[in-house]
């Protein structure tokens, strides 16, 4: 048991992998229209850097939870292997728990610094949620440098912003991914612990892709053979 998923991959799967394919896509497309634009056109898209920059993160922060349910995560296991299985997977027990605190922490943080954007109160409490904080003030009304406000997004005028137009993309779209990807984290985290205690899996994250792939070819060229 290296740590590798076990089941063919669903919906879920293949909706999370089409999201992360169109995130890379958008990038390559407006990062490549920028070249175009500067060196055939002489102009510029004002707010494609920070366009790319806001999809980067969503990648990288979706990408990061998505790698945690695949096991795609590197990490070191020469020590692990060779601990008894039982020992192995105390370990891994233990480092799923420090896993999951990490991510609930992020997840507090992750919640106030964008609950303020969005209208919302914050949790009080330094480390762990206490309650509400309903004196916090409302950052509803921060815009993006750069980005335009999309039309399909005008209902936040009403929702959030007490009617005044947004002329940028409110900070609040963006950044929404930082409650969201450190809450499918707290998640995966938490699976990957079920998977733990059921036997499926000695370890949290340790990537052996390139093994398999050898594996696999090693097997079609011994089918050829």
């Amino acid at each position: 048991m290296s740590g590798q998923s076990s089941g063919s991959p669903g919906f879920v799967d293949r909706l999370e992998e089409t999201v992360i394919a169109a995130l890379l896509g958008l990038m390559t497309i407006i990062t490549f229209a920028n070249v175009v634009a500067r060196f055939a056109f002489n102009s510029n898209i004002l707010w494609a850097l920070e366009a790319t920059v806001f999809l980067f993160a969503w990648l990288v922060l979706l990408g990061a939870s998505y790698a945690v349910k695949k096991h795609a995560h590197l990490g070191v296991d020469a020590i692990v292997n060779m601990l008894a299985p039982a020992a192995r997977r105390a370990l891994a027990l233990i480092a799923v728990a420090a896993c999951l605190i990490f991510s609930l922490l992020m997840l507090k943080g992750a919640y106030d610094y964008w609950a303020v954007f969005a209208d919302l109160p914050p949790t009080s409490g330094r480390w762990f949620p206490t309650g509400f904080d309903m004196k916090a003030r409302s950052q509803s009304f921060y815009e993006v440098q750069d980005v335009p406000m999309i039309g399909a997004l005008r209902f936040l005028e009403d929702l959030i912003n007490y009617g005044d137009a947004y002329e940028k993309m409110p900070k609040v779209v963006p950044y929404l991914v930082l409650p969201l990807s450190m809450l499918l984290l707290v998640y995966r985290f938490a699976q990957a612990a079920m998977q733990i205690l059921r036997g499926e899996t000695d370890r949290l994250v340790a990537s052996h892709e390139v093994e398999d792939e050898l594996e696999a070819v090693r097997a079609q060229q011994g089918e050829h053979d």
